[in-house]
């Protein structure tokens, strides 16, 4: 049973996501076993208690030096030993010890179709951009911020009438729907970090369109 820890910030949509799947079994063989978050703030923390699933703050702003929470998180997500680490909206950056650390088994969200658009304000910019298409990325995080090897994308229309609230909502569905699938690829084996790009597994048992890499997957 491969073992999952998911960090957040805040609402922890994502997370809910993932905890869904799980119920619904569509997470064979994994076990999500503690949420943790930044600030006690985090609405997402209850949702998870909730659910049974152990919950930790490891508040940032009770450390008087980066490198000291830094330190404390780390400690906190290996007390869990975890298979595989999930990020799902926690808006610290981690350093290259913690990145180093889960090389390979942590993995992030990120509402863009990477690499346009890393960091903050992706919606807004995208709309100012005047680009047709945006999306969201799941990718393997590395020290390079958001320039991971891609796992999976999903892209949507941007529309004549959008706005930010409008489009990131149709976004955040599509992150809801691939989220899911690219944690059961990794823990089913069958997608990797390689350099700078994620391989998968070629298994004639798995058709193409359950299981793709670095795909675009059009919203249904």
């Amino acid at each position: 049973m491969k073992r999952i820890v998911i960090l957040i910030s805040g609402r922890g949509s994502n997370m809910e996501a993932l905890l869904r799947a799980e119920r619904a079994g569509e997470l064979p063989g994994a076990q999500i076993v503690a949420v943790l978050a930044n600030t006690p703030e985090a609405k997402g923390l209850s949702i998870a208690a909730a659910a049974g699933i152990a919950t930790q703050v490891v508040d940032h702003r009770a450390y008087s030096e980066r490198s000291a929470f830094d330190a404390a998180l780390l400690a906190a997500v290996q007390a869990h030993a975890p298979d595989l680490v999930v990020l799902a909206g926690f808006m610290r950056i981690l350093p290259e010890t913690f990145v180093q650390c889960f090389a390979g088994r942590l993995l992030n969200i990120h509402p863009s179709l990477l690499p346009a658009f890393p960091g903050l304000h992706t919606h807004r910019r995208a709309l100012e951009e005047g680009v047709r298409i945006h999306g969201c990325t799941v990718h393997f995080v590395t020290p390079a911020l958001d320039r991971g090897p891609i796992v999976i994308q999903a892209a949507v229309p941007v529309q004549d009438d959008d706005d930010e609230d409008r489009l990131a909502a149709r976004v955040l569905a599509e992150e809801h729907r691939i989220y899911p699938l690219a944690v059961r690829w990794f823990v089913e084996g069958h997608v990797l970090a390689d350099g700078n790009v994620a391989l998968r597994a070629k298994k004639p048992s798995q058709t193409r369109e359950a299981h793709p890499a670095a795909l675009i997957v059009p919203t249904p």
